[in-house]
């Protein structure tokens, strides 16, 4: 777990660098925000389908496998983004980036799950969210200097290198499960008096036929479905204020990129600070139930995003507050703790892959539907917050609804 969280740290650097940059790029490039989202929108789906795949091709060949190579080809392409001159020649190696370093996750949450008991599989991934909060907030003030100081296209060459010693140091200390150094493989049935206690056992009896037996299985529980489209409305928000929250700083309050990037660092400070309190508190005082946490993260979500909505931009420090808490309430949801809990360990990493891809197809549409509000529409930024805060809304209500 320290292993694995420790690589995490640094693999946003190849991943969502082109946030801090986005102002710069659509200024000297002269982008529309359309141009943007679309640049955005290909990273994302890329994701998906790097979710969607990745993960039962992992259980197949082997975690560290694909973790390490896929790291390696994300620094690469990273390196041929820099050099394009327009929209495409942006937008397609960066989508191709996207399947690569969608490889971290899935994989490396499949491994976790050969390790870790059921009962401490929130606290676990809590601590894993407080890494992937660090990363953003690492690479949010790493690449946002970097972009000060050299360029937008430095972004795509210098932060990324930083991916490779830890990626690395990760193959030579991790192994896949307990077996492959001669431990004995963890019994993951568990105790708890939880609704999936009884699914993941039957996940764990049933026999695999071929590849897509894993996939068939997931999406016959419609828990597990409801769960990814959930999942895909929390990315509306999570995605949606990190692409277009420093745009919005930029743009309509006048800042320079350097106090663009110190009032939207509040977004990941509010991703890192959550994960480990919900964790504790699902496992804990919850029984290992998840969806109290899925509501009250989408509820307080909602009312943060009223307020920056209503709040008007040049008010920077109100924005601050806003953004952390719209952030550290969006890190109290525990879906991706839940497919696994839904899943075990069996098909951890195909359901946490598939989880991911289902956020990240949402993910990608919100910056094309935002982008055309923005720009074809005309309409006011107040109404991108009041959209996000609407689909948090919906998220609760799936969540109260199916009773997650």
């Amino acid at each position: 777990m320290f292993s694995y969280s420790a690589f995490y740290l640094f693999v946003y650097m190849g991943r969502f660098n082109h946030w801090p940059a986005g102002p710069v790029m659509r200024e000297q490039l002269d982008f529309s925000h359309i141009e943007l989202g679309i640049i955005n929108a290909c990273l994302l789906w890329g994701f998906a389908l790097g979710g969607m795949s990745h993960g039962r091709i992992a259980e197949t060949y082997g975690y560290r496998f694909l973790l390490v190579t896929g790291t390696l080809a994300s620094v690469v392409l990273n390196w041929v983004t820099s050099f394009g001159t327009g929209l495409w020649t942006i937008a397609i190696p960066w989508g191709l980036n996207g399947f690569a370093n969608a490889t971290v996750w899935a994989p490396g949450i499949g491994m976790l799950s050969q390790w870790w008991h059921r009962s401490q599989r929130g606290r676990v991934m809590g601590f894993v969210g407080v890494a992937a909060g660090t990363a953003m907030l690492i690479m949010w003030l790493v690449t946002g200097w970097t972009v000060s100081e050299f360029g937008w296209r430095a972004a795509f060459r210098y932060p990324p290198l930083l991916m490779i010693p830890p990626v690395i140091g990760l193959f030579f200390l991790v192994r896949d499960r307990p077996s492959d150094v001669d431990l004995v493989d963890l019994d993951q049935r568990g105790t708890m008096n939880s609704a999936t206690a009884n699914s993941e056992s039957q996940y764990l009896d049933q026999p695999i036929h071929g590849p897509l037996t894993a996939y068939k299985i997931l999406y016959s529980n419609w828990r597990f479905v409801a769960t990814s489209h959930v999942k895909g409305l929390e990315n509306v928000v999570r995605y949606g204020l990190t692409t277009w929250a420093p745009l919005y700083y930029f743009e309509e309050a006048g800042l320079s990129i350097e106090k663009t990037a110190l009032v939207t660092v509040a977004l990941p400070v509010g991703y890192l600070t959550a994960p480990m309190v919900s964790g504790w508190i699902s496992d804990v005082i919850l029984g290992g139930r998840r969806s109290p946490m899925i509501a009250a993260s989408a509820l307080i979500s909602a009312a943060a995003l009223i307020g920056l909505a209503i709040a008007p931009a040049e008010n920077v420090y109100a924005g601050a507050v806003l953004l952390f808490i719209g952030a550290f309430a969006m890190s109290l949801s525990m879906t991706s703790t839940l497919v696994v809990d839904m899943a075990g360990p069996r098909y951890a990493a195909t359901a946490s892959g598939i989880l991911d891809g289902h956020g990240y197809v949402y993910a990608g549409a919100q910056a094309i539907i935002f982008a055309l509000v923005l720009d074809t529409a005309g309409a006011p930024w107040q109404w991108v917050f009041l959209g996000m805060a609407g689909a948090r809304i919906l998220s609760a209500l799936i969540a109260l609804r199916v009773k997650l």
